[in-house]
């Protein structure tokens, strides 16, 4: 039941959001009020899951940086959990096909998200160029490195994209370990486990591209902190 309802708020709120906010969005050219109105649907719909989170670490984040969150992904509940969790206004990389959505990607596009295609080496390459360019603007960039969800809750291996994104830049990646979503709803199912509804999201210190030799390099080092917070059977 607690499935249905958020799936039900979301559904019809998000296009409903989308229609009260873009006249003023277009007007102004700010996407702010969208981008709060988006969240507020978002964190009412957490609400109504019945999922309960314990946040651990936001408070070492400075409010004024700019940072690029990089998290584990095992559930299709990660993404509207951890950005309605973030401090500031985030962008976020979204399947191109999506944009095409009537309203919805009209208002994604105002909200500077950035589309992707992973089966084109070119148009990934400009969604990075993109996204170096939303970081620029000010917005945080928010991005699952494995690139899909885990069949089984272990970390996957890292796409290099967004590596390379935080290496142009120099923004300092944020390292987030989520607990307790694959329980509360892998990949497959398609209900909200009640007994099972507790998700803990782990903030780790940021890590500084500059301090590192090369990608690679890199990758390890965001991979060793999020793994820091993982079991031992989700490594």
């Amino acid at each position: 039941m607690r499935t249905l309802l958020t799936l039900a708020w979301w559904t019809l709120m998000t296009p409903l959001a989308a229609v009260l906010t873009l006249p003023y969005t277009l007007i102004t050219g700010n996407g702010d009020f969208l981008y709060r109105t988006g969240m507020w649907v978002v964190r009412f719909g957490m609400k109504l899951s019945g999922i309960r989170i314990e946040i651990i670490g936001r408070d070492r984040l400075d409010p004024a940086q700019t940072y690029i969150f990089m998290s584990n992904h095992a559930s299709n509940i990660d993404p509207p959990l951890l950005i309605s969790l973030l401090p500031g206004r985030t962008s976020v990389l979204v399947k191109k096909e999506l944009f095409r959505t009537p309203i919805l990607g009209f208002a994604m596009r105002a909200a500077k998200l950035v589309a992707v295609n992973r089966h084109n080496r070119d148009a990934a390459i400009a969604s990075v160029r993109a996204a170096a360019g939303v970081i620029r603007s000010g917005l945080n960039m928010t991005i699952f490195p494995e690139g899909t969800r885990s069949l089984d809750g272990r970390l996957l291996p890292f796409k290099k994209g967004p590596f390379y994104l935080a290496l142009e830049t120099g923004c300092p990646i944020v390292p987030i370990t989520i607990l307790g979503t694959y329980e509360i709803l892998p990949k497959g199912k398609y209900f909200i486990q009640p007994k099972k509804a507790v998700a803990q999201i782990v903030f780790h210190d940021p890590i500084w591209p500059k301090d590192f030799a090369d990608r690679d390099v890199l990758i390890a080092a965001v991979r060793d902190s999020i793994t820091s917070a993982l079991p031992a059977d989700r490594r």
